[in-house]
């Protein structure tokens, strides 16, 4: 008895509604993209190792798939680490290549190999797929597509408060307003750190305080003094834990509290310029929101930090995020190349539009009529048709089988076809159609050019 067949864990089968959903979300962030001057490039689904391995952290580095090399690769393998079992030193002599990890370190190897063919500042989107060997649970999956947008060669905050207008533009396309962009600024965070004399334990501090909202005030105090800050320390802290208001009283309060730190008076200076845009240029539909306790991505961020969090009422993760980084292509040896960029979240923009049923009911109606089948002769008569529809642009399809009726009309109706269309001996007499439409039984006899009219306004 044959296996039944499966797919790996931590992957997915997506059926034709889901794909036309999915394919939904990123036409409109892939025109929104293009809308705000970003180009489209793709780079190759493997990478030679070296490029991704230690780029990611230790952690990382664990979940980077490896591709085993061709032919006989054991006959390459070192001896000594065949011998002993050891996984992490035969794995180079092995595996030259890796599946990506993330959109990020091959755009960064894309601008040091392309440097001399790219005009700065370079814009780009990228749409494709990346693997992670991660443990599969809800929500998160081995296989997933990310949708990056980056600028690099310019320090100019005129990007970031693009990149603010970029979020709201895709998500009021999207009909799903009252998203809320939250933003904060690295050097915000340093401030804070130098300010309660724990410069050397930021990313130990920040941790913490990203907890406020899960955890409670009391909590992160005790995590925070666990990391050996001091007492003292807590309680120049403790205004961060009131912070509240509009944006610019919130900027208010952290100029008080960020008096004595230069570093942190100049990530006000940044966050207030874009504050100062936005508020002049308007956003459409999301809202900006300040957001001190936003630590996203500290390890590589220099600048500004954002992420995009789902309308109220709606329990989901973020659903996008980026910020500024000042040398991403120094991994590569090109150094002091400015950039800034944003994601967003494919999976869970689904998830989040399925909940508030906000997907257009056309998206799966691909189809719009079937051309029932009733012979040779009608059949060619249909297709003839069916060539002047598809040259107007509409999608229409022959049933291919002369089976019965009643079978074809349940093949409409289960594949959600609005509109059915008769061509049978009468209709071939006298040269017309009949167009039935599948929700309400209305059917009427047509001319090829009333036809094609008729299925252009449906």
């Amino acid at each position: 008895m044959a296996k039944k067949p499966s797919i790996p864990k931590g992957t997915r089968d997506f059926n034709p509604e889901e794909v036309a959903k999915r394919n939904y979300i990123i036409s409109i962030i892939r025109q929104n993209f293009e809308r705000f001057g970003f180009q489209p490039i793709e780079t190759p689904s493997f990478e030679n190792s070296e490029t991704l391995m230690g780029k990611y952290g230790e952690e990382g580095d664990r979940l980077i798939f490896k591709i085993l090399n061709s032919g006989d690769f054991l006959s390459k393998a070192d001896p000594e680490a065949y011998e002993a079992k050891d996984s992490t030193k035969i794995t180079p002599s092995i595996s030259e290549k890796a599946l990506r990890y993330d959109l990020t370190v091959p755009f960064a190897r894309y601008v040091v190999q392309h440097q001399n063919d790219i005009e700065f500042p370079f814009k780009r989107y990228q749409i494709q797929p990346v693997w992670r060997a991660d443990r599969p649970q809800k929500g998160r999956f081995r296989e997933f597509f990310q949708c990056d947008a980056d600028v690099v060669g310019s320090q100019s905050l005129w990007q970031e408060v693009e990149f603010v207008q970029l979020y709201d533009a895709v998500f009021t396309a999207l009909k799903l307003e009252g998203v809320t962009i939250k933003i904060n600024n690295r050097k915000i965070l340093a401030g804070i750190a130098e300010v309660i004399g724990a410069q050397d334990k930021l990313i130990d501090f920040t941790v913490a305080l990203d907890k406020l909202d899960k955890i409670g005030e009391e909590k992160v105090k005790e995590e925070i003094l666990g990391k050996g800050i001091p007492e003292s320390g807590i309680d120049k802290l403790q205004p961060l834990f009131t912070l509240s208001g509009s944006f610019e009283s919130q900027i208010a309060q952290l100029k008080s509290i960020l008096s004595t730190s230069e570093e942190g008076k100049k990530g006000i200076e940044e966050l207030e310029f874009i504050d100062k845009a936005i508020s002049e240029l308007k956003l459409q539909s999301a809202n900006l929101q300040l957001d001190v306790t936003l630590a996203r991505g500290l390890n590589y961020y220099t600048g500004a930090i954002l992420e995009v969090s789902a309308p109220k009422g709606v329990d989901m993760g973020s659903i996008g995020g980026g910020g500024r980084y000042d040398d991403l292509t120094g991994i590569f040896g090109l150094k002091d190349v400015s950039g800034v960029g944003i994601s967003f979240g494919l999976d869970r923009i689904y998830l989040v539009l399925e909940t508030l049923n906000l997907f257009p009911e056309t998206i799966t109606n691909t189809v719009k009529a079937l051309f029932i089948n009733f012979g040779e002769a009608e059949a060619m008569a249909s297709m003839k048709a069916i060539i002047e529809l598809r040259k107007n642009g509409i999608n229409a399809e022959l049933y291919p089988d002369s089976k019965k009726t009643v079978r074809q009309f349940n093949y409409a109706n289960k594949r959600n076809i609005p509109n059915v269309v008769l061509v049978g001996a009468s209709e071939l007499e006298s040269d017309t159609y009949t167009l039935k439409n599948m929700d309400t039984g209305d059917q009427q006899s047509v001319d090829l050019g009333t036809l094609v009219r008729l299925l252009k306004e449906k």
